[in-house]
């Protein structure tokens, strides 16, 4: 997690996302800086990267004076052959109890995003929001060069160990053949091979033939073998028949939460994608059309309840996902959750 400037950022990483611990003015100029970087790279429009640079520096600005432990990501975004720039912005503050009426201007609540979430809303060209009282704030935001795009059914998070420039863990999502399809991937250790071993399996799972989640998890095991391994489970989404199909091999949590209604785990087999597998199996669960997939490595422990986090289910993926790694996220290990939506 970078506190600085981005000129010795390695080769790629900009556009994997970048995290930032804001703490100081010199550290919010440096995000303001990565993102208008960033945004130049992707061929956004020079008054579209103005817009974005408001965004950026009333998010960023307002994690310095009010924010506990703020932190904020720059990253690509991707759809329909566009690219836009997205920030995620997390605090531990004292949180809202009203959401809708910290967004109006001129509202303040110490210790919160609450300043300028305005100019933000106005600003951006989609954004969204969840914040609990004593738990503290989420908040996405995208800059596009037009008109957004319709919201992503799927989104995942990845946060590096404490220390190291790249995270071994990976999520990716894809649609296929009218498959849609999601997988996780934890790099065996951490650091830049693991790093390398995660980022082959999310090029191996764009680029393979539609196929199922135990087939795909059975290509990645053959395709892996070069790299140090990993963690890898993988789940489709079928809406029509309110199922989800789920493949894993190895620590990769697998959970279907929906509101009012226990959590219900989801099956991983032992072993490491490209090294051992005793077996892969595929199961099925019930998918009901409220109901959200969440699926983590083992950087992100179990000890949250959805209970504690009112409405959170009904957010985006990406909220859903930044306020899991927020509170359930070790920093003794590489982080990685994925959310996608069953409608």
């Amino acid at each position: 997690m970078s506190g600085g400037a981005v000129a010795s950022l390695p080769e790629g990483l900009l556009d994997q996302g970048v995290w930032f611990r804001v703490e100081a003015a010199g550290t919010a100029a440096a995000v303001r800086r990565t993102a208008e970087r960033l945004a130049a790279e992707l061929g956004i429009p020079e008054r579209r990267i103005a817009d974005l640079s408001i965004v950026v520096a009333e998010a960023a600005g307002n994690l310095v004076k009010h924010a506990d432990e703020g932190v904020l990501l720059v990253r690509p975004t991707r759809a329909n052959g566009n690219a836009g720039v997205e920030i995620v912005v997390i605090d531990r503050g004292p949180g809202m109890a009203d959401v809708s009426h910290a967004l109006d201007d001129g509202h303040s609540t110490v210790g919160t995003l609450g300043i300028g979430l305005g100019a933000i809303v106005r600003q951006a060209s989609w954004c969204d929001m969840h914040s609990v009282p004593g738990k503290g704030t989420v908040l996405v935001a995208q800059v596009w060069p037009e008109k957004a795009p319709e919201p992503a059914w799927a989104a995942g998070l990845t946060r590096p160990l404490t220390g190291e420039p790249v995270s071994g863990d990976a999520c990716a999502a894809r649609e296929v053949d009218g498959r849609r399809q999601v997988m996780v991937c934890d790099g065996l250790g951490h650091g830049r091979l693991a790093h390398a071993a995660a980022q082959e399996a999310v090029r191996v799972f764009h680029g393979a033939p539609a196929a199922a989640p135990a087939a795909l998890l059975d290509t990645l095991h053959r395709t892996l073998g070069h790299t140090r391994g990993a963690a890898v489970a993988i789940a489709e989404i079928d809406p029509l028949r309110q199922v989800v199909r789920y493949a894993g091999l190895g620590n990769i949590a697998g959970t279907v939460l929906t509101p009012d209604a226990p959590r219900r785990g989801m099956v991983s087999l032992p072993g490491i994608a490209g090294h051992q597998r005793r077996q892969i199996r595929e199961y099925d669960y019930p998918l009901a059309p409220e109901a959200v997939v969440l699926m983590h490595t083992d950087g992100v422990v179990d000890r949250w309840n959805p209970a504690d986090y009112p409405g959170l289910l009904i957010r985006s993926p990406q909220v859903i996902a930044a306020t899991v790694l927020r509170d359930a996220g070790t920093r003794r290990d590489d982080a990685g959750v994925l959310v996608a939506r069953s409608s």
